[in-house]
């Protein structure tokens, strides 16, 4: 049976409060699992190195002890920069390897020459491999990943939409054009990253109710992004969604230096739209809706 899991990001679990205080690996960790959180997604900059292998090794013991399945993050710059980063992921079993790719190449042909080096790689090894939409990276661009979809059609992607919505800063209602753009990058993302942005800010507070309309378009595309995934997937294959809620300056802060909301509570509502969402759109159709 296909199974939707919630992921919590240990980004976002960062306080950055102007009281200084930060919780320990551990105590993050079993936050997330007594909270009833399927995973967890960390991020490893440099999987070449004894630090970063020693720091994949530290989160991964842990998490997998306490039951949570794992999101891993890296930022290759060239091809061969993933190799070692595909080596710790195969290690560590995490459910995906999310690979944001650290570069901004402004031609089209660079941009295939990595990514083709890049499915090569992934290729050979037995874990999913997955290419974020995000912003000041390979895939900063509408546009050009749409162009690179037009090269590689079964691209996996992981989505975060949130950078499409701003990088566009697309304009209010979402044009029947820009909604058909998006679906296009839904029916190839694999995965999601949880976080609803508006035109001009990457992040807003959903607890808000002077967001809701952005919370309706995020639930919008979410629910298509899982109706589309559905669709594609295997008979038992899992859907991740990481809640992915960042600390300052993603999270927008009042004068005191500190977020307005507590992201903590409003990752637990993300979680709760990504459920409610999922089960919609696996409840079984309702016969009489067809009957004439």
């Amino acid at each position: 049976m296909q199974r939707l899991l919630v992921f919590q990001s240990l980004w976002a679990l960062e306080r950055r409060h102007t009281d200084g205080h930060e919780p320990t690996l551990e105590e993050n960790l079993q936050r997330v699992h007594a909270a009833g959180y399927d995973g967890l997604s960390f991020s490893v900059s440099a999987p070449h190195t004894p630090a970063g292998q020693a720091h994949a090794a530290r989160v991964a013991t842990q998490a997998h002890a306490l039951g949570l399945a794992l999101e891993m993050q890296c930022f290759p710059k060239t091809v061969d920069e993933l190799a070692p980063a595909l080596e710790l992921a195969v290690r560590h079993r995490v459910h995906h390897l999310d690979v944001q790719p650290d570069v901004r190449p402004r031609d089209l042909k660079e941009a295939v020459r990595l990514v083709d080096g890049w499915r090569r790689l992934a290729a050979q090894a037995p874990v999913e491999v997955l290419i974020e939409t995000h912003r000041d990276r390979l895939t900063t661009d509408l546009y050009a990943t749409l162009d690179l979809l037009d090269c590689f059609p079964d691209l996996r992607l992981l989505g975060d939409l949130s950078h499409f919505l701003v990088g566009r800063e697309f304009a209010w209602p979402v044009s029947d054009e820009n909604h058909a753009y998006m679906q296009r990058i839904l029916d190839n993302c694999w995965a999601f990253h949880g976080r609803v942005a508006s035109r001009e800010q990457v992040q807003v507070e959903v607890s808000f109710a002077c967001h809701q309309p952005w919370v309706e378009l995020f639930k919008l595309w979410w629910r298509r992004g899982f109706q589309s995934w559905r669709q594609r997937a295997g008979a038992d294959d899992t859907l991740a969604f990481v809640c992915e809620l960042g600390p300052k300056p993603y999270a927008i802060v009042g004068p005191d230096g500190n977020d307005l909301s507590d992201r903590w509570q409003d990752a637990l509502i993300l979680r709760q739209i990504a459920r409610e969402l999922w089960a919609e759109v696996c409840a079984p159709a309702d016969p009489s809706a067809s009957a004439g």
